[in-house]
């Protein structure tokens, strides 16, 4: 299947889907726009984001954690979603907003019980995604990561949706200010893109657009306001985006404060994954 990529933009004050040729992104009407002009949505419109916890061998090994016999998953809230060249939101008093590049699968259609070996069926494609992390609030979620992965913006996904692309031995980037900071083959996942469908699909049905990420690497640390991230794997593109820092504080009227404890600091600086 040839590589085609695809990628949905703002165009004349609507949603359009384009086919990028090379520099250039083209619609079925005969429009056409730079891609680095263009404002870019996420490449699809999921019912759920699930993600992968632990993926990467350097990562376990980094964290001190024990390899568990299968994956282990957590949600984030589609409201969470922007797109290439998107803007990241450090809430004003948080200190610990992690920057998590991966690979992001998305199903291309109703996947319910399948075969590993045939997964690769119901994925559309693939994208890159940098799945952030609010660790000021890892005590607040004690483990569900609701807060800390699902705040507004903390789900970049895009440029594109790439079409005909197999993951094989790419190597999977994250550079903040032009200096790479994560680093890794992608035959350092433990489980493969086609394992984590298969493995999901067991027990709910997965519907076209849903978005899957795979994990990350090690080393993933705090970034501050001002900072240029992007995400970058062969065949994939770059994913690019920029922090800043909100306007206001979380609200102290409900739940719970910021922290800063032992398990925050041993998660978010990458020293020992205390849980």
């Amino acid at each position: 299947m040839a590589i085609k990529e695809t990628r949905r933009i703002l165009l004349g004050g609507a949603v359009v889907e384009m086919v990028r040729n090379g520099d250039r992104l083209l619609a079925q009407d005969g429009r056409a726009i730079d891609a680095e002009k263009a404002t870019h949505l996420p490449p699809a419109t999921p019912t759920k984001i699930i993600c992968a916890h632990l993926n990467f061998r350097n990562r376990l090994e980094e964290l001190k954690a024990v390899c568990p016999p299968a994956p282990n998953y957590f949600y984030k809230p589609p409201s969470c979603l922007i797109g290439h060249k998107g803007a990241v939101v450090r809430p004003r008093g948080c200190k610990y907003l992690n920057y998590e590049g991966e690979v992001a699968i998305i199903i291309g259609r109703e996947t319910r019980n399948i075969r590993i070996a045939d997964a690769e069926g119901y994925i559309a494609g693939y994208s890159l995604c940098n799945d952030y992390a609010l660790h000021d609030f890892r005590d607040a979620d004690r483990g569900s990561m609701v807060r800390v992965k699902g705040a507004d913006t903390l789900g970049v996904v895009g440029p594109g949706l790439v079409r005909g692309w197999t993951p094989k031995a790419q190597v999977l980037r994250t550079l903040v200010n032009g200096k790479v900071v994560q680093q890794s083959s992608l035959e350092g996942m433990i489980w493969t893109m086609a394992y984590l469908v298969a493995d999901l699909a067991r027990m709910m049905t997965l519907m076209p657009g849903d978005i899957i990420m795979a994990g990350t690497p090690a080393s993933s640390r705090p970034v501050q306001p001002g900072d240029h991230v992007v995400v970058e794997c062969e065949g994939l593109g770059r994913l690019e985006n920029t922090i800043v820092e909100g306007a206001s504080g979380v609200s102290d009227e409900a739940g719970w404060p910021p922290s800063a404890s032992e398990k925050v600091l041993g998660v978010a600086l990458g020293e020992q994954l205390r849980e």
